[in-house]
């Protein structure tokens, strides 16, 4: 893994992990909202369809390598590789139609994800190390 890693982040934690928690869960929340404006609705549908299509999902999203590590909490987040220029696209695209909708989304960068658990040619799923700090921001 190299160079600088992407996130777009809601300003709370997750609850799983402590650190700002990503958009995804907010996007489907909204796309099957009925207050949400049919256009925002369908193109949450194609971003997000197209998400579903194009980016893998890890097996596991911890370092655990016990027989039940799918029992432990999850504890990985996932990182944008900078490189993964569609996926950026795509993912901006996602964020415009969030805040349009009123949600404070900011952009965080690391060059340390963490423990690494999953790497693709567009992502890398990392599991934090314990000295996290605020913002995504590595120590």
């Amino acid at each position: 893994m190299a160079g600088v890693l992407l996130r777009f982040v809601l300003p709370h934690a997750h609850p799983d992990t402590g650190v700002e928690e990503g958009v995804f869960r907010t996007a489907y929340t909204l796309r099957d909202s009925p207050g949400t404006r049919p256009q925002d609705q369908a193109a949450l549908k194609d971003l997000l369809s197209w998400f579903e299509a194009n980016f893998a999902l890890p097996k596991r999203f911890n370092s655990s390598k016990s027989k039940g590590y799918y029992r432990r909490k999850t504890a990985g987040i996932s990182w944008l590789k900078s490189t993964a220029f569609e996926h950026i696209a795509k993912m901006r695209l996602l964020v415009a139609i969030l805040e349009s909708n009123g949600f404070q989304i900011s952009q965080v960068s690391t060059d340390r994800p963490g423990y690494v658990v999953f790497e693709d040619d567009h992502q890398v799923v990392a599991e934090p190390f314990r000295r996290e700090t605020k913002r995504g921001q590595l120590s």
